[in-house]
């Protein structure tokens, strides 16, 4: 543990950071989910609106520098893939 009261709070503060990380990562995994569940029940309608919500998510999760650019790109390119095939 650290001995230094900066470093206790770098500690603190960056297990903060890694569970708001983990929460848009599970959260866009669940949106993914959802989606997938969509289109395999033919449903349009919730299909676009998962859709819609997916993308916003991933969107905030790459400008809060909680998923890397590329990793969005390739999540939103993905759930894209899977809409067109309604």
């Amino acid at each position: 543990m650290a001995n230094i009261a900066s470093q206790e709070k770098r500690i603190h503060r960056s297990e903060r950071e890694r569970l708001e990380n983990r929460r848009y990562t599970s959260t866009i995994k669940t949106y993914f989910r959802r989606l997938e569940t969509a289109v395999e029940a033919g449903d349009a309608e919730t299909a676009e609106s998962e859709h819609r919500t997916l993308v916003s998510t991933i969107d905030r999760a790459v400008k809060r520098g909680a998923l890397h650019a590329n990793n969005g790109a390739r999540k939103k390119s993905r759930a894209a893939a899977l809409r067109s095939r309604l």
